[in-house]
């Protein structure tokens, strides 16, 4: 499996993953890079309702960019950005019919 640059992609290890009482679904996305972010951020959204709000936290500088286009490339809602928040954190709404991208590359429509 390649990154968006042609070199190999290690899968993250499983990324941490809860339903706040609120009932929004909080991703911490901690460090990792937007190729990987995104990778497990596909394999989570799958497993939602629509209309499910996530809260994913990415430290990537890259991710206030990546995320929205993203967003518009699947079809799912890109909200913004969480405030207040301890660090960057990002709003997504499933959509109910997101657009299929590739498990191992998911910023390409499948």
């Amino acid at each position: 499996m390649d990154d968006a640059r042609g070199g190999p992609v290690t899968l993250p290890p499983t990324v941490a993953a809860e339903l706040g009482p609120d009932g929004v679904w909080r991703v911490d996305g901690g460090d990792l890079g937007c190729a990987r972010l995104l990778i497990h951020l596909r394999r989570h959204v799958r497993t939602l309702a629509p209309g499910t709000v996530v809260h994913l936290t990415s430290t990537d500088p890259v991710a206030p960019i990546d995320l929205p286009a993203w967003c518009r490339l699947t079809g799912h809602g890109y909200l913004g950005p969480v405030e207040p928040a301890d660090r960057p954190t990002y709003a997504i709404e499933v959509a109910a019919d997101p657009t299929p991208t590739h498990p191992d590359r998911p910023w390409h429509t499948a």
